[in-house]
């Protein structure tokens, strides 16, 4: 990991668009992506992410590249290192620390899941969450293959009613998360597999983009 090969989040997308170039029609989206992102951080706010299956597993994926170091070395703020440097081990600590971008997955939460499921509606499992944990100027990233799993939907509604961003990764057309979508990024398959194949170099460019903006 090092900032010897950094690229701006201009040349990531680039990048992304000679290496898949049928994602060409979504340019735009996912700059205003990586744009909306950034500014919610800016404001203290955060990214949420869900998604069944595959899905499910992307979003782990993504908060993982987004909470610590992903292509870029990432030093802790100054002003915090000064306040854990106070501390017996402070300056250990603040050696291995990364800088973070706030993100949560809502399929990680296995105990709050099986809880709510076994108590109340399984199809509102992420929505309780998007009620916990959003506040307006969040962004909620949902990811479904075909734009219509209803626990998805129910959350980007959640989403909404909050005040919160929505964005949706989906195949061809979006679904009925079109319609609740302040971003949609739809790329062009509709095969489950063939649909995760394109959503993972996108995820990453964003990944990467936001990287380069917020500690190139």
């Amino acid at each position: 990991m090092s900032n010897s090969s950094y690229m701006s989040s201009k040349e990531i997308l680039t990048e992304l668009i000679s290496r898949y170039p049928k994602l060409a029609p979504l340019s735009s989206r996912v700059s205003d992506f990586v744009s909306m992102l950034n500014k919610s951080w800016q404001n203290g706010g955060k990214l949420l992410v869900c998604g069944n299956g595959g899905s499910c597993a992307d979003a782990g994926h993504i908060v993982g590249e987004l909470m610590k170091s992903f292509k870029l070395r990432r030093p802790i703020k100054p002003e915090i290192r000064a306040m854990l440097s106070a501390f017996p081990n402070g300056e250990s600590i603040a050696d291995s620390l990364e800088g973070a971008l706030p993100a949560i997955s809502l399929c990680a939460q296995a105990p709050l899941m099986t809880a709510f499921i076994n108590d109340s509606d399984a199809s509102l499992v992420f929505a309780q969450q998007v009620y916990g944990y959003g506040k307006p100027g969040d962004v909620l990233l949902v990811i479904s293959t075909s734009g219509n799993s209803k626990n998805c939907l129910s959350a980007a509604i959640t989403a909404k009613a909050l005040d919160l961003k929505v964005v949706s990764l989906t195949g061809a057309g979006g679904g009925k998360l079109k319609e609740l979508s302040d971003i949609l990024i739809d790329v062009p398959e509709t095969e489950t597999f063939k649909v995760q194949e394109l959503h993972l170099p996108i995820y990453h460019a964003v990944c990467a983009m936001v990287e380069a903006d917020n500690f190139g």
